[in-house]
């Protein structure tokens, strides 16, 4: 009987993009074993020169992994692998794109034989240690046969606790799009409470000892919370972060998809529309903000001046 270690052995993946996640995606999974050629337009990091040499690269049937911005980019890589692969092969859109883009790729690679799966990823710059939450959309052949690479990505334990097979083409995408705006909800729940504590501080001499006693024990704990209190840790009042947040796309389809549907959800609203209100004013509920999202994701701050 094959192991699962012995299907890592011998699995081969194409990786397209190479930043901060797309680079860490590819250590995880060579430590697992899988043999991983990667291409980034930054040739410092980039095994293959092209895509056509990627493809020349992998041996058929391939499996590629895009892991680029959503958008105009991932639209030109897949129309490119559309020209370079072959009747067989798998593509797998790792990236945060919009599920009904997912519609529109499958079709496209399906004119030539493609196969095409959409991964909803979830980790940020932690996940090379800790592993990736993975909601993945296609069928169930296409998700057999990447079952190693899910494996190799995802955090150890059951997998069901870090994998699902959420449906057909779009629903992984559509999954992590609800997942994300739930994310908004819970760090502008956090940001706030962060602001009114502080905000006493003839009361509260301890705000981030606070946050800390939360970690255990209490019903608020989670791994945003953890989060937070290493930034407070670092940057006890935010002083080296504006209040200014960007956001990533997900929650406003979450909006959207809420009101096409009827489906009430005040609190992602309030979480989207606050982030709006960052990018008028400084407010220490926004530096919270913006401290959580460059702790899990990595992402950008603005430095004050």
């Amino acid at each position: 009987m094959t192991t699962q270690n012995e299907k890592s052995q011998n699995m081969q993946i194409g990786l397209v993009g190479l930043g901060k996640m797309g680079n860490n995606m590819r250590s995880r999974l060579k430590r697992a074993g899988i043999d991983v050629v990667g291409y980034d337009t930054n040739p410092a990091v980039s095994d293959v020169a092209t895509l056509a040499d990627l493809s020349a690269a992998l041996q058929a049937p391939r499996i590629v992994w895009v892991m680029v911005p959503a958008g105009k980019i991932t639209d030109s890589v897949v129309t490119e692998l559309a020209g370079v692969l072959e009747k067989g092969d798998l593509v797998i859109d790792g990236g945060n794109s919009r599920f009904t883009e997912d519609f529109k790729h499958a079709a496209q690679l399906a004119e030539t034989g493609i196969d095409y799966m959409d991964a909803g990823v979830s980790g940020g710059v932690w996940g090379l240690d800790n592993g990736y939450g993975l909601m993945v959309g296609g069928t169930a052949a296409s998700v057999e046969r990447a079952m190693p690479i899910f494996d190799a990505l995802r955090p150890e334990g059951p997998r069901a606790e870090g994998f699902v097979h959420v449906g057909e083409v779009g629903s992984g995408h559509y999954a992590k799009m609800v997942h994300n705006g739930i994310e908004y909800a819970l760090m502008q729940a956090y940001a706030e409470g962060y602001e009114l504590l502080d905000t006493r501080s003839d009361i509260i001499k301890d705000v981030t000892g606070t946050f800390k006693a939360w970690q255990r024990g209490t019903v608020v704990r989670s791994w945003l919370l953890e989060l937070l209190v290493r930034a407070l840790e670092e940057d006890p009042e935010f002083d080296n972060i504006e209040g200014y947040v960007e956001d990533s796309g997900e929650g406003r389809w979450t909006i959207e998809e809420a009101i096409a549907n009827a489906v009430p959800v005040p609190t992602i609203s309030a979480s989207i529309f606050a982030r709006f209100v960052s990018r008028q004013e400084d407010s220490p509920a926004m530096k919270a903000v913006a401290a959580l999202r460059q702790q899990f994701g990595g992402h950008s701050v603005k430095a004050v001046d």
